[in-house]
């Protein structure tokens, strides 16, 4: 078991500095402009709220993974209830699934500052050699020039980070590590990676997972702060299934950041400006789309950030290509679909891009009916919560 979790609602403290306003250019993306002034209520963001019973909101994982509960809408009046494990049989053979293969890293780290005081860091992203991009609490008195040590022994660290400036687009530092005398034999990364702990969401406030139940199984690049958590329903049972019905399967990478989860705070959500990621697109998933797509199969997006790497890329490219480096999508209803012709995702937060999302592609008020019915039905919610699947004959029409 790990208690290295139980200081969630620090690091909700952390998400919440990065909530200045993002100045990096977001290119002209494919909406409908016709929809949007006939539904201005879909671009409220008091119109993305609902209520949570706390009781719904999963704190412990699912074992089996695939024994989650699948909500399964297949049309714009009918959906059904299953079970994960029954995915298989809702697809379509030559059907395409694209998952996310990135890994959540040790991003948490607990340090203190020469005085002793504790000092909380949230890695975010890499930006040099031994450099990254973090967030940190108390942030105001970390200046640059500040230091902050790590290690269990107060007196003899092994690790400092310096503080080399100040992020004005998430309100974080640039920090620089390096190693003391006390392991100056260790290699940095392998610092970080014994000295870190895997970040849990802030909701999650009670749990017993270990570290590996907030990895899917098909987790390959390190370098992710969440889990895309639409993957940890997968079972090398669910996969046999798949490619024995002729479901093909194909690989992206998004890092998950801050983009995922910075919240929507404007009230007109079009407002809203999302944080780069990066992604990796590589050119065999490209293929594969393709070839499905020309046989008149369908392309199903395991998770939201599966989708943003995929549309994100034909909307900053002009094309589906290969494609490695930063994307920062914002889809929400009126998004006109290039790739994703179905998805299956968790049930998330209310007034979150990733509901957006989710409603662009159902509905919003389609969607909004579905989360009172997965509440009244019981279902669990957010991360270590259950699945729904939303197929082609269900979008929204575009």
């Amino acid at each position: 078991m790990i208690g290295l979790y139980q200081k969630s609602t620090v690091f909700y403290l952390l998400f919440r500095l990065s909530m200045s306003s993002s100045k990096s250019h977001q290119p002209a993306y494919n909406y409908d402009s016709t929809d949007r002034s006939q539904a201005n209520s879909d671009y409220s963001l008091a119109a993305y709220q609902y209520d949570l019973p706390s009781n719904l909101i999963a704190q412990e994982p699912i074992t089996p993974r695939d024994r989650s509960r699948l909500m399964v809408i297949s049309s714009n009046t009918e959906h059904q209830h299953s079970y994960f494990k029954d995915l298989p049989s809702f697809l379509c053979p030559g059907d395409l699934l694209v998952v996310n293969n990135t890994r959540v890293i040790p991003a948490r780290m607990y340090g203190y500052k020469p005085s002793g005081a504790e000092v909380e860091v949230l890695l975010l992203e890499p930006r040099g050699l031994h450099q990254w991009l973090a967030l940190v609490k108390p942030g105001r008195r970390l200046k640059p020039g500040s230091s902050i040590y790590f290690g269990p022994d107060v007196d003899q660290p092994l690790l400092i980070a310096h503080v080399e400036a100040c992020d004005r687009d998430t309100n974080g530092r640039l920090l620089t590590f390096e190693t003391t005398k006390a392991a100056a034999d260790t290699p940095i990364d392998e610092l970080l990676e014994s000295l870190g702990e895997v970040p849990l969401p802030p909701y999650i406030t009670d749990s017993h997972a270990e570290p590996d139940q907030y990895q899917t199984i098909y987790a390959q690049h390190p370098g992710a702060v969440a889990a895309p958590t639409a993957g940890l329903h997968f079972t090398p049972d669910v996969f046999q299934a798949l490619e024995h019905k002729g479901i093909r399967r194909a690989e992206v990478t998004l890092h998950v950041g801050l983009g995922t989860f910075r919240p929507v705070e404007t009230e007109e959500i079009t407002k809203h400006q999302m944080h780069s990621e990066w992604v990796d697109l590589p050119q065999a998933t490209v293929d594969l789309i393709n070839e499905t797509k020309a046989r008149g199969n369908h392309v199903f997006a395991v998770g939201t950030t599966t989708t943003r790497t995929l549309e994100g890329v034909v909307n900053q490219e002009g094309s589906l290509k290969a494609y490695r480096g930063p994307v920062n999508l914002f889809i929400y209803p009126g998004y006109q679909w290039q790739v994703v012709d179905g998805l299956i995702t968790n049930f998330h937060l209310p007034g979150s891009s990733l509901l957006m999302l989710v409603s662009a592609l159902l509905g919003r008020q389609r969607l909004m009916d579905l989360y009172q019915e997965a509440i009244n039905q019981a279902y669990r919610f957010y991360s270590f919560g259950d699945a729904m699947v939303i197929l082609p004959g269900a979008r929204t029409p575009t």
